[in-house]
């Protein structure tokens, strides 16, 4: 009798991160010889600890569309970083119940380590699992992939944004605001503020200033910067990341707290940049954080994105029936006009808890923009449009209850 595979979704979502679920379970569909019945972990790795299993046989060919369409995390996720032995072997025992041979888990580099925990774990018990990494992060950052699912549609809206924001700020700064900071995601790396970019097609274009975790602030040369464009433009357009850092490498957005893995929590990037430039340059200063809108804006999706967010679901279950387990599904980019990609893959022990930062190549040499090798890199991940289906001039997104499976072992108490 063939094994039962489980897919699981895990950290910050995406406008695409279904469509990769989608791909999972058609993909699995088509392997009645390999894979059994297709488990979700409902929220992540927290739905395999509390044994909460929605079995997706109830899907139809419409729902896996809808999901496709859909933003967010349909079957719920998490940030959680196992850390004891106890759930470990709650996975393993969990894993047993429900005769799981393959794992699926979605997400990014502390996803990866994840599955690699679990991959470790099941090997050091005899047990046959074979775990793969579905990869995905709008950050961008993930290692030994060209990029990762989720990024793309990301970038388009961020660019898209930049580019409308811009011409609100220019039509009126004579008189009103001079000076607009969009704050996006990006803790360690500025992928996501870098690919803003795009939106400047010739000279004084937005955005003016990119402002990148992967160089210092110095807010002297940052304010001379603001007082110069805006004298030769009449305004300036900034796109900073939330993950910048002063001179002495301080970010200059730190809350306080951290968050279930340690990372030191972020946020107010943009109100202390406005607040900073208004006491020092006396201009009118207006701020806008992308935060969710920008990793769930699937009205704007990517089409190249698409495609490869529902490519790296399908090519992970490729792996497991071939055998390849504890592997991490990658995109490979093999031309670059026209654009061309492939499929390929890496053990899961060279991706987990690492991190991709943008080339140096990529940055301008003021540190304030993108060169012509970046916007090469990024414009065609943001290429072609993947709507969704509208109905009453609004996207007609999925929403589901599900039912969950009914439990096989004791309540879990950590």
């Amino acid at each position: 009798m063939p094994m039962n595979a489980l897919y699981a979704q895990s950290g910050g979502v995406t406008p695409v991160i279904n469509a990769s679920a989608a791909g999972v379970i058609a993909a699995a569909r088509m392997h009645p010889n390999h894979i059994g019945r297709v488990y979700v972990a409902k929220n992540g790795i927290l739905g395999v600890l509390h044994e909460e299993l929605i079995d997706t046989s109830v899907l139809t060919n419409t729902d896996l569309a809808q999901l496709k369409a859909t933003p967010g995390g349909a079957f719920g996720s998490c940030r959680h970083k196992i850390k004891t032995e106890a759930e470990l072997a709650r996975i393993l025992a969990v894993f047993k119940a429900w005769d799981i041979g393959y794992f699926f888990y979605n997400g990014g580099g502390d996803s990866a380590d994840t599955c690699l925990k679990v991959s470790e774990l099941a090997e050091a018990a005899g047990y046959p699992l074979l775990a793969i990494h579905v990869p995905k992060t709008i950050d961008n950052d993930l290692p030994h992939t060209d990029n990762s699912p989720g990024f793309g549609s990301v970038a388009k809206y961020v660019a898209t944004s930049v580019r409308e924001a811009g011409l609100d700020v220019r039509s009126m700064a004579a008189s009103s605001t001079k000076v607009f900071i969009l704050e996006v995601m990006g803790r360690h790396t500025g992928w996501i503020a870098a690919a803003s970019g795009l939106a400047a097609r010739s000279e004084g274009e937005p955005p003016h200033l990119i402002l990148l975790p992967e160089v210092a602030v110095d807010e002297g040369r940052l304010l001379a910067a603001v007082e110069n464009t805006v004298m030769r433009y009449g305004y300036c357009v900034i796109v900073a990341a939330e993950g910048v850092k002063d001179t002495h490498g301080t970010f200059l957005s730190e809350a306080g707290g951290k968050d279930a893995f340690g990372h030191v929590q972020l946020g107010g990037l943009a109100p202390y940049l406005a607040g900073l430039i208004k006491t020092h340059c006396g201009f009118k200063c207006h701020w806008s954080v992308a935060d969710y809108l920008q990793r769930a804006a699937r009205h704007t999706a990517s089409a190249t994105d698409l495609a490869q967010a529902i490519a790296v679901g399908e090519a992970a279950v490729k792996l497991a029936v071939a055998g390849q387990g504890g592997m991490m599904v990658t995109i490979e980019r093999l031309g670059e006009v026209p654009y061309t990609w492939d499929i390929g893959a890496v053990p899961l022990g060279v991706v987990a808890n690492c991190e991709k930062p943008l080339p140096a190549e990529f940055i301008a040499a003021d540190g304030f923009g993108i060169t012509a090798a970046a916007r090469r890199y990024f414009a065609p991940l943001i290429a072609g449009e993947a709507p969704p289906p509208y109905i009453d001039g609004l996207p007609d997104y999925g929403t589901w209850v599900w039912s969950i499976e009914a439990p096989c072992l004791p309540i879990f108490k950590p």
